[in-house]
């Protein structure tokens, strides 16, 4: 009966895990760039129960007992949210007519996990990628993100460009004052080596593939539109039936887990009668 509260209070927390997932993918809905993040559930090990006991066979020496075993079946232990994957996926455009907003298009790519960033610096200085191209111009005229952090060329330095007014190129160099500066656009060809940060920017992750620059990978195609910005991928309408599901899922597990606590109370309360 223990083991019933266990696998019963584990498929709840799996649920609340996967309920804030789920709220986080809504609460970012209309963030541009967003990549929804899917939940994967794995059960813990199953149990093999088997029953014991003795069987006699007669000898000549009056018998012999003999142990037997006999495999009544397996039990389930419960279940856990084993990590979030993000979903890369293009995002619809919406288009703002700011000549800030950039929208990076994949095109044709040689890997079925491939996918493409731009390039920024975070506040370590660290590089980082992002798919939010929903820039600005900050005081002393470089082109950063809304939270501050500078968008790189394709060098590795951050973008001056000494105003809003400049024209971005469809194949993604900036023109600034006559001078054509590229935009730092990396490539990987597993996207889900990459670990996901906050304000949308996204690390290598532990033994992941070196991103590329995407212009001198062979097979790489993509396109800047600006004026316009990506869109989350995320689906609300979606979203709220996966977390309808799992809010059923968390309530059939807590009855299960009254269940359990009102027999052990009606155990321990007859087994004090008999005593």
């Amino acid at each position: 009966m223990l083991r019933g509260f266990y696998t019963a209070a584990s498929g709840m927390m799996a649920n609340q895990r996967m309920q804030e997932t789920l709220s986080n993918n809504l609460s970012n809905a209309y963030t541009p760039g967003f990549k929804s993040d899917q939940g994967t559930m794995r059960a813990f090990p199953e149990l093999l129960i088997q029953q014991m006991g003795q069987t006699s066979v007669p000898t000549s020496n009056g018998g012999l007992n003999l142990p037997t075993q006999k495999q009544i079946g397996s039990l389930h232990t419960g279940v856990y949210m084993q990590e979030t994957v993000p979903k890369f996926s293009q995002g619809d455009l919406r288009e703002t007519g700011i000549e800030t907003d950039l929208a990076l298009l994949n095109g044709n790519l040689p890997d079925e996990n491939g996918f493409l960033f731009f390039n920024v610096q975070n506040e370590a200085g660290e590089l980082r990628y992002t798919r939010n191209g929903n820039f600005t111009v900050d005081g002393q005229g470089f082109l950063t993100t809304n939270q501050g952090y500078y968008v790189l060329d394709d060098a590795g330095n951050p973008i001056q460009t000494g105003g809003m007014e400049f024209d971005v190129s469809d194949n993604g160099t900036v023109n600034v004052n006559g001078a054509n500066i590229p935009l730092g656009i990396s490539y990987t060809p597993n996207s889900f080596d990459l670990v996901k940060g906050g304000n949308g920017l996204y690390a290598p992750g532990e033994n992941a593939v070196p991103l590329v620059d995407a212009r001198l990978g062979q097979g790489i195609n993509f396109n800047i539109q600006q004026g316009f910005v990506e869109r989350s991928n995320v689906d609300p309408a979606q979203a709220m039936t996966e977390m309808m599901n799992t809010y059923r899922s968390f309530e059939l597990n807590q009855r299960v887990l009254k269940a359990y606590d009102q027999s052990m109370q009606k155990t321990v309360t007859e087994i004090a009668r008999l005593g």
